[in-house]
């Protein structure tokens, strides 16, 4: 059973990983066409600008999920680093609590966000509702509570080697 959920999330990650880097890849592409259209073609687009925007939203909710999991987010733990090993252990604890907590409101608050705006459009691409640009931040914060729940009961994930596609897991001691 540890196997397949880890698996799952290992697919997971990976998803979030290729969703954040196709976005940026595209805001990439997108940013300088603005330029371009602005000032050689003397008329300005008006999407690449809130395309670019609601390109960063999901790079941001799908990469700090992503981040999480690969243990690259920031973390202050000097007060941690001071305590005794039990209360070290307790306030891992409490952190991952904390972290679902922060999880569960975005997901909540996020998707009433979504529903709320549902029925307006975004005034530069009239065929977009404002509730689908919010849409990351419900999904993000579901997808960082599977891995905070993940590294609550199976542990930390983060140095664990995964080869992709399902060819061969080795875990970091063997080799």
């Amino acid at each position: 059973m540890k196997n397949t959920i880890l698996r799952f999330n290992d697919a997971l990650y990976g998803l979030c990983i290729g969703v954040a880097g196709l976005s940026m890849l595209a805001m990439a592409l997108i940013i300088p066409w603005g330029i371009f259209a602005r000032y050689v073609l003397g008329s300005g687009s008006s999407w690449p600008e809130p395309t670019a925007i609601l390109l960063m939203v999901v790079f941001t909710f799908f990469g700090a999920a992503a981040s999480y999991r690969a243990g690259a987010h920031m973390a202050v733990s000097m007060a941690v680093d001071l305590m005794q090993p039990g209360l070290r252990r307790g306030a891992a604890i409490l952190v991952q609590l904390l972290m679902a907590l922060v999880c569960i409101f975005m997901a909540i608050k996020g998707l009433k966000l979504c529903l709320n705006t549902w029925n307006q459009f975004i005034g530069e691409m009239p065929s977009l509702r404002v509730g689908i640009s919010y849409l990351p931040i419900p999904i993000g914060g579901v997808i960082t509570l599977v891995f905070v729940l993940e590294k609550l009961f199976l542990g930390d994930q983060s140095h664990r080697r995964v080869v992709r596609f399902d060819l061969v897991e080795e875990s970091e001691g063997a080799a």
